[in-house]
């Protein structure tokens, strides 16, 4: 153990949010109703030790529902699926287990309704993300994609007084705001969601980041690079004025240079990482001179999510049996 270097500041909100554990749980939960193996479309949630720890147990994980052997067990990813995945699925005679957390099911309602009335609708989101393919696929004839607040010139629109925005639920609070800007600056009846899309944990994690940036020279944030949300908190700790900041999976990744005349790291981690691998990067962080660990708290979080009802209904047959 070395001197003591500097301290620790430790993000409040941080780590799973509700729908990630409904999702994980889901799986955990089909595996001891149906046995193994039970089949998931794309990473449940996006952490790579997550995708690790249920493969072991007995999770195939697969990227398009043809992959899946007709009849078999079939769990939908916390991102969401468009309706097409759903009717192939029904093809193939899968038993669905719809793990798509409620809060994106709520925007695709959303993209359903506005779709329904005609509005052409702008889906603020990163290209190619499962999430945004969900939504998308409610409407794909009303539905075009803003990649951000360079994209906006490239929107065009039938009525620019039938228009209205809808986004990703993982997106940066403040990038998306700066895109609505500008996308009203284009179409002045542009009309909002009824309730905000980015999520109650995102801005949370968002949050606690900006509260505790400026003070650190360094920010660690715990999450995989295919999570968009734990994407966004490198960003957010950066623009909120900490020194530096990098996305790591495990402690290992830490790279020791990046401590070099360090006095505060903040940790963090992603909305799908569970709280065993930040637990790690503290051990790490303390064997190096960082012993002493602060937490920033900026909401309390007490949502919880009933489980899927295709495994509620399973569980109660269970019981009776």
């Amino acid at each position: 153990m070395g001197e003591q270097r500097g301290r620790v500041l430790l993000a409040d909100p941080r780590g799973y949010c509700a729908g990630v554990d409904r999702a994980v749980v889901a799986v955990e939960r089909a595996l001891e109703i149906h046995g193994a193996p039970v089949y998931v479309r794309k990473q449940i949630v996006h952490n790579k030790h997550v995708v690790a720890t249920l493969e072991r147990r007995g999770a195939v994980f697969v990227d398009e529902t043809d992959e899946v052997p007709e009849g078999s067990v079939v769990v939908f990813s916390a991102h969401g699926v468009s309706p097409v995945v759903h009717e192939e699925a029904a093809a193939r005679q899968l038993r669905t287990i719809d793990a798509t957390c409620p809060l994106v099911t709520k925007v695709h309602q959303e993209a359903k309704r506005f779709a329904r009335d005609d509005f052409d609708i702008l889906l603020i989101g990163h290209r190619g993300h499962e999430e945004v393919e969900g939504t998308a696929g409610e409407a794909p004839a009303h539905i075009q994609l803003v990649d951000g607040p360079e994209d906006v010139a490239n929107v065009q629109v039938r009525d620019p007084e039938k228009v209205v925005w809808l986004s990703q639920t993982t997106l940066s609070v403040d990038e998306t705001l700066a895109t609505v800007d500008q996308l009203k600056n284009r179409f002045p009846g542009l009309q909002s969601p009824p309730s905000d899309d980015i999520c109650y944990a995102t801005q949370n994690r968002q949050q606690a980041v900006k509260q505790m940036a400026a003070e650190c020279d360094l920010v660690l944030v715990v999450g995989s690079t295919n999570s968009s949300n734990s994407v966004r908190l490198v960003e957010v700790a950066l623009e909120a004025g900490a020194g530096d900041a990098h996305l790591v999976d495990f402690a290992s990744e830490v790279d020791p240079a990046w401590l070099e005349g360090v006095g505060t790291v903040g940790v963090t981690s992603g909305a799908s990482v569970p709280e065993i691998l930040v637990s790690e990067v503290l051990d790490w962080l303390a064997a190096r001179g960082y012993p002493d660990v602060e937490t920033v708290k900026a909401a309390e979080e007490r949502l919880v999510f009933a489980l899927p009802h295709e495994l509620r209904r399973a569980e109660r047959a269970a019981r009776t049996d």
